[in-house]
């Protein structure tokens, strides 16, 4: 025991986390539009292989609802067959920015870009699920899953399956919210396992007329990419997933990593070390055909809260996944899809991050605005571009910022004007320094003070030498120009 002082705790928490993981593995694969058993074959690896490398100690690894959108739409366009190679190039694609110590700098992307990316998979998920929960097929595109949920609820109050359906994926939600308010003991078995439970427990129960979910085994679905799917490589359609698919996973780990740091004492995350072990875990999904993998903050949090202490948590969850697939592969087929559903709503619901957006609009409406162009960039195009989107836009504001200046202008009605100019010159504010002083009496003489500018740029002091030269043109004294220091 003294080499394994925590021992104890660690394989303590491995079951909880297990226990939490196993409706989300599949549940996420079932979503993406992949075999259940992918989504396991993903948390597997996040146990079993990223659990064993150094980065972060207690997070833990798999599958993540987060990327459901972005999978779903890969697998649409490209096929399951070609998901291995994707899945691939972005693990060597993370492996990369790890050994070249690119991870730190992902903690400088805007939060609010971060989270109206969440805010925006959130949405498309829960608009995507509540069709899956009744049982009918959704349409392609976000805003088509949006705009088509009247007319969904409509077909589904005239069916009796549909509706009995939908009652069995609103009473998955309704268990895993109410799951919380009960007894500390009976809480040790998580709430979404809970509600799966009683849901197939329920169908079986009263032989109710729901689809449950389609099992291949474990060995069945494992499909490493063949040639033809690295063909599909001579293209370029396929490097924008790819990218998206990299470094969205990263963003995603990385963040959770910094949120799990904050629920514990231990050591803390060596960022470049956990992109090296999370394109590691992708590698091996790839080479496997699985689902991508992210750190999962659901599952992280349930490890640090069972008492974990070290990666010894997940890696034995890992194991323990491992023996289920294998020896009751059987028990996912009793699974109604509804039930899942009903985890991936709440779950895109807890992704909607409403009390920062509340924040950040009392506080700093830029931010909120930008948390909001991404969110709806998402639904409304893709995944990838909404993203670009958003980073566009935070870019542009900080730029905008940046380049605060201010004009004073002081005219005693007799003698030159003075004119100041304090803070940042830059481009992006040219046309409003030239609309002052172009709005200056041209048959006044004009003293330009610049020795209040901390930046002027190029483009500004051309500019702002022509408009002098022209000014002094008609007559009027050269315009005398104090320079920047």
């Amino acid at each position: 025991m003294s080499r394994f002082p925590y021992l104890r705790q660690d394989f303590a928490a491995s079951i909880v986390v297990f226990l939490v993981a196993v409706p989300l593995c599949v549940g996420v694969a079932v979503a993406s539009g992949v075999p259940a058993e992918l989504g396991m074959v993903t948390g597997i690896v996040g146990g079993l292989v990223t659990g064993f490398l150094p980065g972060s100690s207690l997070q833990v690894s798999g599958p993540a609802a987060g990327l459901t959108v972005l999978v779903f739409e890969a697998v649409s366009e490209f096929g399951v067959a070609a998901l291995g190679v994707i899945v691939l190039m972005a693990g060597l694609l993370q492996l990369a920015m790890g050994f070249l110590k690119v991870g730190r700098w992902f903690r400088a992307i805007s939060v609010a870009v971060v989270e109206g990316m969440l805010c925006g998979i959130g949405l498309v998920i829960i608009a995507g699920q509540l069709y899956a929960a009744s049982g009918l097929k959704a349409p392609e595109t976000g805003i088509g899953k949006i705009v088509g949920l009247p007319g969904a609820f409509a077909d589904a109050l005239g069916s009796t399956e549909a509706l009995t359906s939908l009652a069995i994926g609103a009473g998955t939600v309704a268990v895993i919210v109410l799951w919380k308010k009960m007894p500390k003991k009976v809480q040790a078995v998580p709430g979404a396992l809970a509600a799966v439970m009683l849901a197939t427990l329920a169908s079986l129960a009263f032989s109710l007329p729901v689809a449950t979910v389609e099992v291949e085994g474990l060995l069945g679905v494992i499909q490493p990419p063949g040639s033809e799917a690295f063909g599909e490589l001579a293209g370029p359609a396929i490097w924008g997933t790819i990218i998206a698919f990299a470094l969205i996973a990263s963003a995603e780990s990385l963040f959770s990593a910094a949120a799990v740091d904050r629920l514990h004492d231990g050591p803390r995350t060596q960022y470049n070390k956990e992109m090296i072990a999370q394109g590691a875990g992708n590698t091996v999904c790839g080479l496997l055909g699985a689902l991508p993998m992210t750190a999962v903050i659901v599952r992280s949090s349930a490890n640090v809260q069972a008492g974990a202490k070290t990666k010894a948590s997940r890696v034995l969850h890992g194991v323990w996944i491992l023996l289920f697939a294998a020896a009751l592969p059987s028990a996912l087929a009793l699974i109604p899809l509804p039930a899942l559903a009903g985890i991936l709503v709440h779950a895109g619901w807890k992704l909607i991050p409403f009390r920062q957006i509340a924040t950040l609009w009392r506080d700093l409406k830029g931010e909120a605005l930008i948390l909001i162009v991404t969110a709806v960039s998402i639904v409304a195009v893709n995944m990838f571009e909404g993203v670009l989107i958003g980073l566009a836009l935070a870019v542009i504001k900080t730029a905008w910022e940046a380049s605060h200046l201010k004009l004073e202008v002081i005219d005693k009605g007799a003698g030159p004007i003075q004119a100041y100019l304090s803070g940042n010159a830059t481009f992006l504010r040219l046309p409003k320094i030239l609309d002052s002083l172009e709005a200056l009496p041209q048959d006044r003489p004009v003293e330009l003070d610049l020795s209040g500018l901390h930046h002027l740029d190029h483009a500004c002091r051309m500019a702002l030498e022509n408009w002098a030269e022209r000014h002094s043109e008609t007559g009027t004294e050269p315009v005398k120009v104090t320079s920047a220091s």
